[in-house]
């Protein structure tokens, strides 16, 4: 086991921040693995999203190192990391999620990326799908189209061959595992609590460029990712959310004419495409979703609370 910071040890402290809702035991898995690694200095936080069918406490039995909170209620993605952030001590924080498990050597390269340069303000990994071991779900992402509001993920389902063994600069991090230090979340706040699900690490990355930082891929740092164990595959939990918050990201970044035109878009386009292809599949169930996310948007149309984010000490 990996003990936390020596003051005689000159590497920088890492705060880890891990979600549970509701899957103690995926959370145990991430955990192993992290606790094999290579890299001394860690302090890890797991914070239990108000788990109603769980017995997340197991956690802290099993890993009693472990900085355990529970929130009592579920705060979503961002508010339940955002709790997390307040209460690192690290120089640098790594938002790693649950359904993840690292590899030994993960760490180093993430800490030495974020280290060689100022104005580096964001970092994530190779991430390859766990039950695909070798096909790469993230080496970067593309800019978001301001009139879809939808991005690509460079390599994604791709075998992967040594095809991205580069550092390269991305437009986003990763919400599965980011790196940022405590200096930059103190400069661009930390994640908006408007989105709960999905989108959150986009918005965040987005203010991270926007305040002139970058963000970099890295490549001989590996991850691998259970994926969508908390929402489900096409499930309407998921398709509420996201459907709301690529809503709420355009709302949030979009700007002037751009944003005229992504809201005939949304409007004129995807909303018919959407539910047609719903009706045509005969999810009914995903359709209400999409339509309770809509409507969600309709009752804010004038609500200040969306362009707003937290910092840190008045979250």
């Amino acid at each position: 086991m990996n003990e936390l910071y020596d003051i005689n040890n000159s590497l920088p402290i890492v705060s880890v921040v891990t979600v549970n809702y509701n899957h103690s035991d995926v959370t145990c898995d991430m955990l192993e693995s992290l606790f094999k690694i290579t890299y001394p200095n860690i302090e890890v936080f797991v914070i239990d999203n108000g788990s109603p069918d769980d017995t997340p406490r197991k956690i802290k039995e099993q890993f009693p190192q472990i900085i355990y909170i529970e929130t009592g209620k579920n705060l979503g993605f961002a508010g339940a990391n955002n709790l997390g952030i307040s209460k690192a001590q690290g120089k640098y924080i790594l938002l790693l999620n649950n359904d993840t498990i690292v590899t030994p050597g993960f760490l180093e390269p993430l800490v030495e990326k974020m280290e060689s340069d100022p104005s580096i303000g964001a970092v994530s990994p190779k991430i390859r799908f766990f039950y695909s071991p070798d096909t790469i779900q993230y080496a970067g992402l593309t800019p978001i189209n301001p009139f879809t509001i939808r991005s690509r993920a460079i390599g994604f389902r791709e075998t992967d061959s040594g095809q991205y063994e580069n550092d390269t600069i991305t437009a986003y991090a990763h919400g599965a595992a980011m790196m940022t230090s405590l200096e930059i979340f103190k400069k661009v706040g930390l994640m908006s609590m408007a989105f709960f699900l999905y989108y959150e690490e986009l918005d965040w990355g987005f203010r991270i460029r926007k305040a002139g930082y970058k963000i970099y891929y890295v490549h001989n740092s590996l991850v691998f990712h259970k994926e969508s164990i908390s929402t489900g595959k096409q499930s309407p939990l998921k398709t509420y959310y996201i459907n709301r918050s690529r809503l709420l990201y355009m709302r949030r970044n979009v700007r002037g004419f751009k944003f005229i035109i992504s809201l005939f878009f949304q409007l004129f386009v995807s909303i018919p495409k959407n539910s047609f292809l719903y009706l045509f599949t005969g999810r009914l169930d995903l359709l209400r979703a999409y339509y309770k996310a809509i409507g969600w948007h309709i009752a804010k149309t004038l609500s200040n609370e969306i362009h707003t984010h937290p910092f840190l000490g008045n979250q």
